[in-house]
């Protein structure tokens, strides 16, 4: 009996999920993509039992994708804010909000499964998304980059409307363009 077998089977189980997790993202992010379990096991290049073992249920596969994709929203605050200054940290948080919006788009089907049955909590999902734009606001009034009056209630307003507006068939107007000029919103005044 040797250790290094369950080692390398947990290191490969770890990756099979973490494949299983990264595709579905991409997956339920598309709207042109198929989003049968089959087709993710086989795009993540696993076998659907393994899918299965990891994933018992779709419920379970989009839970596990929503989860990572919060979790990369509250932990890229603080990720963001270590490499960029405040201004910058907060512009390429917005987009890695626009990644999650297009992911929970996806789970649509799902969604509201989950949250009935208290699996994903809405309100705990919304208090950890304004402590992540609270996170970067705050590091940006400090630092003299973002305006001070400005509340991260009202920046996830503006995300979501942005992100409501971009994505509908018809509008011109690009989700990168708007989210430029909410940036320029946040931004202090420089009078001279």
């Amino acid at each position: 009996m040797t250790s290094s077998k369950p080692r390398g089977t947990r290191a490969d189980a770890v990756r099979n999920r973490d494949q299983l997790l990264e595709v579905a993202t991409r997956v339920l992010a598309s709207p042109d993509a198929e989003t049968s379990l089959r087709a993710i096991a086989r795009e993540a290049g696993v076998g659907i039992g393994t899918l299965y073992r990891h994933f018992p249920t779709r419920e379970s596969l989009v839970e596990a994708v929503y989860r990572d994709q919060v979790g990369r929203l509250t932990n890229g605050a603080r990720d963001l804010l270590a490499e960029e200054a405040p201004a910058v940290a907060m512009r390429r948080w917005m987009d890695l909000f626009g990644n999650w919006i297009a992911t929970k788009n996806g789970m649509l089907d799902t969604l509201p499964t989950l949250i009935e049955s208290g699996a994903v909590g809405h309100a705990q999902t919304r208090d950890e998304l304004l402590n992540a734009i609270a996170t970067i606001l705050d590091a940006g009034r400090a630092a003299g980059d973002l305006r001070s009056d400005v509340t991260a209630e009202e920046v996830a307003a503006g995300l979501i409307g942005i992100f409501t507006v971009a994505h509908q068939s018809g509008h011109a107007v690009t989700a990168d363009r708007l989210l430029d000029i909410l940036l320029d919103g946040l931004r202090p005044q420089r009078h001279p």
